[in-house]
């Protein structure tokens, strides 16, 4: 009943442009940038928002959007993000979750981790279909999109630069999991499927590749030209 009440919250267009707006930022969102983006003022950008952390949606917190702190640095601004919980409706109730926890289970005891990231890739090479290993970073970000990854392109600032080496360019992220809860209780046999199903996804002899690269709060995976198609 909870899921379908947050749901529904989304019904009222405003507030669904703003859920989708501070969803996107992946980073905390103060009420003056949301209602900016959607074109709505700062009062109604507030209430919608503060509806959506009432909903579950969005998480809500404070802080100085300055930057300064002491004396003159002004009042911490209310700030919002996603909220780290999952919504989903079936009617009738049905459980794929437990099914899959169970089924990981079995696969990680039996060892068949090898198996299960054979079938991963077979699969992303039907998703693909008869057409040509991804072509580019972009081409990625649209096949990543619609198979739920939220995939943005990392910048200089987001980068860990690893002394003796370039920094990253061009490395695709992905701020959703499609598979977060049960990759939660089984991170080796899960993140590997992942990574299985999209090299089958995008073509693993392209001009782009995707490898393991597990950072706090993102999918296990990026995706980045390849080596071997550096100009």
């Amino acid at each position: 009943m909870e899921d379908i009440e947050a749901i529904a919250a989304l019904q009222d267009p405003v507030r669904r442009r703003l859920y989708e707006y501070v969803a996107a930022q992946g980073r905390e969102v103060g009420r003056n940038e949301a209602a900016e983006a959607v074109g709505v003022a700062r009062t109604l950008a507030a209430h919608h928002l503060d509806k959506l952390t009432e909903a579950g949606l969005l998480e809500s917190g404070s802080r100085r959007l300055t930057g300064r702190s002491g004396p003159g640095a002004g009042r911490p601004a209310k700030v919002y993000t996603r909220s780290k919980a999952e919504r989903s409706v079936s009617l009738p109730a049905r459980d794929y979750l437990t099914a899959a926890e169970l089924l990981a289970e079995a696969a990680e005891q039996a060892g068949l981790d090898a198996g299960l990231c054979a079938a991963a890739r077979r699969r992303g090479e039907a998703l693909r279909g008869s057409a040509a290993p991804c072509g580019d970073l972009d081409e990625a970000m649209e096949m990543l999109a619609a198979r739920g990854y939220e995939p943005h392109r990392e910048t200089a600032e987001d980068a860990e630069v690893v002394e003796g080496e370039p920094e990253a360019a061009g490395v695709v992220r992905m701020r959703n999991c499609p598979f977060h809860a049960v990759a939660e209780r089984f991170p080796p046999l899960v993140c590997g499927m992942n990574l299985a199903l999209l090299e089958g996804l995008l073509g693993a002899d392209g001009p782009v590749r995707a490898r393991m690269d597990a950072r706090p709060g993102e999918c296990c995976v990026v995706v980045e030209q390849s080596k071997n198609n550096d100009d």
